[in-house]
């Protein structure tokens, strides 16, 4: 679904990125903090979180982690949209996946990622079983935690599709379409074009671009109407000769010029959770439910 404002998704950490390749990245719990702070700052309708190690920097699915990061977030922002990843890229047991959905209160999620096939990245995969995006769905459809959506290519969105006709997706849905790896849609006009028709009815979508392509598919996507995913876990360059590292911020501001440019306004936190059917955030998180009829 197209849309008057710009739904701005920011990704500060990922899994990849470390501190040997770029001093920008945000790695413990209070610099991811710190960062997302910036970020509402300069205007940011979502985050998607990775929680990483505090000795060793690696990723790590602990729920513990996790809940530092977003009740850090939460008492600056209490009504950001935060999602919490599921990645299957470093982690392959249910339990360690699901724990971050574990979470509640003013800890609980109101997303966490689901991506809708296995993905061949260049030195790695990120294995997605059918039975684990189904339980991933299954959890998250009992804990009244909206998926957020990966599809790298179009056939993950036929995927999408089926689960709904299962009934483990309602919409309306969110949906990152992630274009430029080496194994899948690419970074195209095509691509995104063929992705955006075969997303299922009441979609909002962001695109996202694979390193260099991070910058040309958001301003794809701004002047299209969709939204935009952004942040150092795509791409830590600032410019295409890869002469400058990156900062959120920096990424962050540029994305803000273009939208000004696109007559384009930040969808702010609180219309998305209208629009996504969440609720309203400050110490109320995750999907509305609908209310149960009287039976007396």
């Amino acid at each position: 679904m197209d849309t008057d404002s710009l739904i701005i998704s920011f990704t500060p950490t990922g899994m990849l990125p470390t501190r040997a390749m770029t001093p920008h990245v945000p790695v413990s719990a209070s610099e991811i903090v710190e960062d997302v702070h910036r970020a509402v700052e300069v205007g940011i309708s979502m985050v998607h979180v990775h929680a990483r190690d505090e000795a060793t920097g690696e990723p790590t699915w602990r729920a513990d982690v996790y809940e530092r990061i977003v009740l850090g977030i939460r008492r600056f922002a209490p009504e950001l949209v935060i999602a919490v990843s599921l990645s299957g890229r470093t982690f392959q047991e249910y339990e360690k996946r699901a724990e971050p959905l574990s979470l509640d209160g003013w800890a609980k999620p109101d997303m966490g990622s689901l991506t809708l096939s296995s993905v061949n990245f260049n030195r790695q995969a990120s294995v997605n079983a059918p039975d684990m995006i189904q339980r991933l769905a299954r959890a998250m459809q009992d804990r009244n935690i909206l998926p957020e959506l990966e599809a790298f290519d179009s056939g993950m969105i036929n995927y999408a599709k089926y689960l709904e006709s299962k009934g483990l997706l309602q919409p309306p849905h969110y949906f990152n379409l992630l274009l430029g790896n080496i194994a899948c849609a690419q970074a195209d006009l095509l691509h995104a074009g063929v992705m955006i028709r075969d997303l299922p009815p009441q979609s909002y979508w962001s695109l996202a671009g694979i390193g260099d392509a991070q910058l040309p598919m958001n301003a794809v996507a701004i002047a299209m109407g969709g939204g935009v995913r952004v942040g150092l876990e795509d791409q830590i360059w600032y410019d295409k000769g890869r002469t400058r590292l990156a900062r959120n911020t920096d990424l962050l501001k540029r994305i803000h010029a273009l939208a000004d440019a696109n007559e384009r306004t930040l969808m702010t936190p609180s219309e998305l959770r209208q629009r996504l059917n969440l609720q309203a955030g400050n110490g109320d998180y995750g999907r509305r439910v609908a209310a149960q009829p009287d039976m007396q």
